[in-house]
């Protein structure tokens, strides 16, 4: 999808803040960054580049449960999806190599993209990751190949704009989540920091901001959550 001008940060900001109220989180300080300024603009990354992340991400969890090192390399080269996998994710899979329970978190960052092209209605902040989400991935074990699942998609990916109001949102609810575990406050649903901070790995990586204070965009090793 071509880029689109962005939304009012101001607009979407407001309702960022509406929406954590409404959920009962604690807000950002005033001085809290936007995301991105007026003027500049918004596109998604390309279609096939995300349905490559979302497979090479569900790969990871079928490793993390038990798939074998010759099988999932297997799959990896029937599907042409090698050059998709980065270094930590390479040692993960070869070698068993890596935070296990760090990639086994990768469960929401894949549900985010999942939304991003529209296989997922919602992306609730309350909500754990819907229970019918492994049905719209690649059957892996059943040899599916990268392919042949994309033969049998029907994405709709989200228009930028909206996706762009979702990444502030998340930007947000990061800031909000980790303060009320801090604080020992109460969350307003089954999810913790962990979930949302993974969701908004996923929109940071997918939704490509560009303008004068962007940077090129970046690997999925190299999205910055530390703001």
């Amino acid at each position: 999808m071509t880029a689109v001008p962005v939304p009012d940060p101001g607009a979407v900001r407001e309702a960022s803040l509406d929406e954590l109220g409404r959920l009962g989180l604690p807000l950002p300080p005033e001085n809290f960054p936007l995301v991105w300024e007026s003027g500049d603009e918004v596109e998604l990354r390309p279609t096939v580049e995300v349905e490559a992340r979302i497979a090479v991400l569900h790969l990871i969890l079928a490793r993390c449960f038990g798939m074998s090192t010759e099988a999932a390399m297997s799959w990896l080269l029937a599907s042409r999806l090698v050059d998709s996998v980065t270094p930590p994710e390479w040692d993960f899979v070869t070698a068993g190599k890596g935070d296990h329970r760090s990639f086994v978190l990768h469960h929401d960052a894949l549900f985010a993209l999942t939304w991003v092209l529209g296989l997922t209605r919602q992306l609730d902040p309350s909500l754990p990751v819907d229970q019918d989400l492994v049905a719209k991935l690649p059957n892996i074990v059943g040899g599916e190949t990268f392919d042949r699942w994309r033969g049998r998609l029907l994405v709709a990916p989200q228009h930028p704009a909206d996706a762009a109001a979702l990444l502030d949102l998340h930007y947000c609810l990061d800031w909000a989540y980790l303060k009320s575990e801090r604080e020992g406050l109460p969350l307003p649903g089954e999810i913790d920091s962990h979930s949302i901070g993974q969701r908004r790995w996923a929109l940071e990586w997918a939704v490509v901001l560009r303008g004068q204070y962007h940077d090129p965009p970046p690997g999925w090793e190299e999205v910055d959550l530390s703001t």
